[in-house]
């Protein structure tokens, strides 16, 4: 428990955690706001290339094709991020003005939309440098993961993306009237008041998938220089990735919806992108073993 007349933000009382004055905002400039969440996107960011520096000097790649790719990549990532989450919470942002559909700096970006920019990144420089486009994704797979899992925190600081009710080892307790997702009826029927203070106790989500995230991350730097054939680590990816989100989405009390199908949007795509890769997976496995499939099948 937190002492006496202590109110902490954000608690995890099964760890005897906790956290008081946690404020959304990392620093502002003459009125401007800069929120730990864009903070924390950026780390990824930079992280992610370092980490992709790495194994392109170990793998005797050019390091300013990467460079390039980088600055046409983080661009259309953030685009893809913005432009999914607005297209699937459009009746939030209809006449609202351009301007809100453009500010992003305190939340509203969604990772399959990152992936899809950063995929389309690779394929146009893959096509001007005469690269692979395999090579690229093999080299930035684990990337994105760790981009992935440290842009995550920022859900952490704006009290979102979180879970229903549970009460296991990483149950997370935050102030009601901070939350910033939905607050169900059962987390209502669960609240926990202390000195007058409403706390709803959740799962917390973004945790899950950051550590999942890191463990894919681990395993697939590990396997890297054993694969089997080329695009191999981004198919491990996808794979890994689609089952990892759709495990933690799940928990989510602000699941985005595909339309009018009352089907959760991300627990679909995650499906179907462990579906087609792990398709594509046997499918290179086999041609492997056996070169002369593809060409039986021709």
């Amino acid at each position: 428990m937190p002492p006496d007349n202590v109110t902490p933000d954000i608690w995890f009382p099964n760890l005897n955690i906790y956290f008081t004055n946690v404020s959304r905002v990392f620093i502002s400039i003459f009125n401007f706001d800069l929120y730990w969440y864009g903070i924390f996107i950026f780390a990824g960011i930079v992280a992610a290339f370092f980490l992709g520096i790495w194994w392109v000097k170990k793998s005797g790649q050019k390091v300013d094709d990467y460079y390039d790719l980088m600055i046409l990549g983080v661009p259309l990532a953030i685009i893809g991020l913005r432009v999914y989450f607005v297209a699937f919470n459009w009746e939030n942002f209809s006449g609202r003005g351009f301007f809100n559909m453009i500010n992003v700096r305190d939340g509203g970006l969604a990772i399959y939309g990152g992936i899809i920019g950063a995929a389309l990144a690779a394929a146009i420089t893959g096509m001007r440098k005469n690269i692979p486009f395999s090579t690229i994704a093999d080299t930035g797979a684990p990337c994105m993961l760790l981009g992935q899992a440290i842009g995550r925190f920022g859900n952490f600081f704006n009290r979102e993306a979180f879970g229903g009710f549970t009460d296991n080892i990483f149950a997370m307790r935050i102030r009601a009237d901070q939350a910033r997702s939905p607050i169900t009826e059962e987390l209502r029927e669960n609240l926990f008041t202390l000195y007058d203070v409403d706390y709803i106790q959740v799962h917390p989500t973004f945790f899950y998938e950051a550590a999942l995230n890191t463990i894919l991350m681990i395993g697939l730097l590990i396997y890297r220089p054993r694969k089997k054939f080329n695009g191999e680590i981004v198919l491990l990816y996808f794979l890994g990735y689609g089952v990892i989100r759709f495990f933690v989405e799940g928990f989510r009390t602000d699941q985005m919806m595909l339309f009018n199908t009352g089907l959760p949007l991300n627990r679909v795509v995650a499906v179907m992108f462990a579906l087609v890769s792990g398709a594509l997976i046997i499918a290179g496995y086999m041609r492997v073993r056996d070169p002369k499939i593809l060409r039986r099948k021709r």
